[in-house]
C-alpha cells in the first residue's frame, strides 16, 4: 500500500487490565469481558494470565457458541478435550480451539522445579448466529509453522501472523468468521510499523511490553502508551489501517482485529449465545448429554483431575 493511502485509526478507548483470579490457583489480566469494556464485537474475553500455582490451572469445563485461542508466551500449557484432542503447547505455539455446539476441556499449566511460570494469551470469539452449533474443531500450532513478517529487515519490527495476513505472510488458521491476530515486536525505540485492517472491523491493542505511540503523526498521540492496557481503536471508513511507533526498546504489543456480529449477545459462563432460549437450551443439553455434549457427564480429564 502507498503511503498516501496508510491513513492510520486511533485510540478512542483505553482500559487498564486489572489482576483477578481465575480457575484454580490462577491470576489473570482481563480487560475484555469487564464492565469497563463490554459488546466489542466479535471479541467476548481477553486475559493475559501470568501467575499459576502448583496444581493450579483450568480444570474440566464446557464451551458452547465461541472460539478460544490460547497463544503461549512463556512456559507450557496442556490441553485435553472430550472430542479427543491432546497437546501442550510451548512459548510462541497456538491452539485454536472452536467449541461449536458443545465441548468440554481442561487447560493446565506444566509446572515444576526449574520450570518456568507459564504466561500467555487467551482470547474468546464470538461465533457468527450461522455457526454456533457447527461441530467442534482444534487447530494446534507450533512457533516453527506460524509465519512472521518482516517489512523492513531483520533487524526491524516483526509480525508473528497468529492468524490473517501481513506484508506477505499469511497464517494457516481459518476462522469462522473474520479474525486477525498478530504478535509485533518492535526492536528498538523509533521503530515505525503500518499494519493494514479491514475497513469496518472492530480492532484494538493490548500492549504487553515496553512504550509506543498510534498515529503517532496526529497531534492527539503525545503521551506513549505503557504495558497492560487494551486499546480500542477507531474504525472509520477510510482508516485503512493503523501505524505504530515504538518510544522505548524492546516494544511488544498484540494487534487484533475481527468482523463484527449484528447479533445479540446472551452470555452465561462459557455459554455464548444469542438468545436466552437459547441458553436455556443449552443448559438442558450439558444436563441430558446430547447435541454436542453426550458425554458431558461421564467424560473426564486425565491433567485436570489429577490427585
Amino acid at each position: 500500500m502507498s503511503a498516501a493511502l496508510r491513513v492510520s485509526r486511533s485510540v478512542i478507548k483505553k482500559v487498564y487490565a486489572q489482576e483477578t483470579s481465575e480457575g484454580v490457583g490462577a491470576t489473570v489480566r482481563r480487560t475484555i469481558g469487564t464492565p469497563q469494556l463490554r459488546n466489542l464485537s466479535p471479541f467476548l474475553m481477553l486475559d493475559n494470565f501470568y501467575n499459576m500455582q502448583p496444581g493450579g490451572g483450568f480444570p474440566d469445563h464446557a464451551h458452547r457458541g465461541q472460539a478460544t485461542v490460547t497463544y503461549m508466551l512463556q512456559g507450557s500449557f496442556q490441553h485435553e478435550d472430550s472430542v479427543g484432542n491432546k497437546g501442550t503447547i510451548g512459548p510462541g505455539d497456538v491452539q485454536w480451539m472452536t467449541a461449536g455446539k458443545g465441548i468440554i476441556h481442561a487447560e493446565m499449566p506444566v509446572t515444576g522445579p526449574g520450570l518456568p511460570i507459564p504466561n500467555g494469551m487467551q482470547l474468546w470469539v464470538d461465533l457468527p448466529k450461522e455457526h454456533k452449533m457447527t461441530a467442534p474443531t482444534y487447530q494446534e500450532l507450533t512457533k516453527e509453522n506460524i509465519p512472521t513478517a518482516y517489512p523492513e529487515g531483520p533487524e526491524g519490527p516483526s509480525i508473528t501472523v497468529i492468524s490473517g495476513k501481513s506484508h506477505g505472510a499469511e497464517s494457516p488458521v481459518r476462522p469462522l468468521g473474520g479474525c486477525w491476530y498478530f504478535d509485533i515486536k518492535l526492536p528498538k525505540a523509533g521503530q515505525t510499523l503500518f499494519q493494514e485492517i479491514p475497513a469496518g472491523w472492530t480492532s484494538f491493542i493490548y500492549s504487553y511490553k515496553g512504550k509506543f505511540l498510534v498515529n503517532p503523526s496526529s497531534s492527539d498521540s503525545t503521551a506513549p502508551h505503557e504495558k497492560y492496557y487494551t486499546l480500542v481503536l477507531s474504525s472509520a471508513e477510510d482508516q485503512t489501517g493503523v501505524e505504530l511507533k515504538a518510544t522505548e526498546d524492546d516494544t511488544q504489543l498484540f494487534l487484533i482485529a475481527g468482523a463484527p456480529l449484528d447479533q445479540p449477545v446472551v452470555q452465561y459462563g462459557p455459554f455464548v449465545m444469542t438468545s436466552k432460549q437459547e441458553i436455556q437450551e443449552t443448559f438442558a443439553d450439558y444436563q441430558l448429554g446430547r447435541n454436542g455434549f453426550e458425554n458431558a457427564r461421564t467424560w473426564k480429564s486425565e491433567i485436570g483431575n489429577r490427585a
